[in-house]
């Protein structure tokens, strides 16, 4: 009698395992080659040569180009990313301070402070205070003190 040897395809639930782990190993092969040559081109301490050299090693031989790559620059790969990605947020952080202190915000408060202390010392009666509180406060700034017929000096 003659043993009959089976594969893998032989049964479908292996098979669709096989194609699976098949399909999985080549995404992660372009997201590698993909990473590799991003990081060619953001590295900044790579001069042009070095650059267009690595890129031509990892196009025309791209299995070993990558994994030469990834053995001699690889360990500062991940420090470069996450050096880039800790500027942005920093910058991303200042852009949100400076949008979120905006000038026009702090000259009302200044202007109503302003305002509030000129009240206090008896120079504008309510209304007048009342008035310039919502120019001031409808956008018009310190223009509408003014503008409102308040007097801005002592009387």
């Amino acid at each position: 009698m003659s043993a009959q040897n089976y594969l893998a395809y032989d049964f479908p639930l292996l098979s669709a395992f096989w194609s699976m782990l098949w399909f999985f190993l080549w995404v992660m092969w372009f997201v590698l080659l993909f990473r590799v040559v991003l990081d060619i081109f953001r590295d900044d301490s790579l001069s042009g040569g070095a650059k267009a050299g690595w890129l031509v090693f990892c196009v025309l031989l791209p299995f070993l180009g990558v994994f030469v790559y990834v053995v001699a620059r690889g360990r500062n790969m991940g420090r470069r990313e996450t050096d880039r990605a800790r500027a942005q947020q920093q910058a991303f952080d200042s852009y949100i301070r400076e949008t979120a202190r905006g000038e026009d915000r702090s000259s009302s408060v200044d202007e109503l402070a302003r305002l509030s202390e000129i009240r206090s010392r008896g120079d504008i009666t309510d209304e007048e205070f009342r008035r310039a509180k919502e120019l001031v406060l409808s956008g018009s700034g310190a223009s509408g003190a003014s503008a409102a017929g308040t007097p801005t000096s002592g009387r």
